[in-house]
C-alpha cells in the first residue's frame, strides 16, 4: 500500500528489493524517495550494478517516513542475516 499524503513536510524512503527477469536468482536492495523512478533507471541500464541484468521487477518495497530508519533497514538486508531475513519473507 502506498503511504496517504498525511505525511506533510516528510519524504518518505523506500528500500526496494528487485528481482531480474532476466537472470535467475539475481537480485538487487536499494533505497530511494522515487520508487517507480528508480524502477525505470534501473530497466534503462542507468545503474552500473544492475545494468547486466535487465530487466528488473519490483519483488517488494517497504516505505518509511524516517530516513535514518530506511538507510539502516537497507544496510541490514544487504547483510548476511538480512539476506537470510529477506529469503525467508520477500523471495
Amino acid at each position: 500500500m502506498v503511504p496517504a499524503d498525511t505525511n506533510r513536510g516528510c519524504t518518505i524512503m523506500w528500500v526496494y528489493l528487485l528481482e531480474s527477469l532476466s537472470v535467475s536468482g539475481k537480485r538487487y536492495v536499494g533505497l530511494t524517495a522515487d520508487l517507480h523512478r528508480r524502477l525505470d533507471e534501473h530497466n534503462a541500464g542507468k545503474s552500473p550494478h544492475t545494468r547486466k541484468h535487465r530487466p528488473w521487477r519490483i519483488a517488494a518495497a517497504v516505505w518509511f517516513a524516517d530516513e535514518p530508519k530506511a538507510r539502516a533497514f537497507e544496510t541490514y538486508l544487504k547483510s548476511g542475516s538480512g539476506h537470510a531475513f529477506a529469503k525467508r519473507h520477500f523471495w
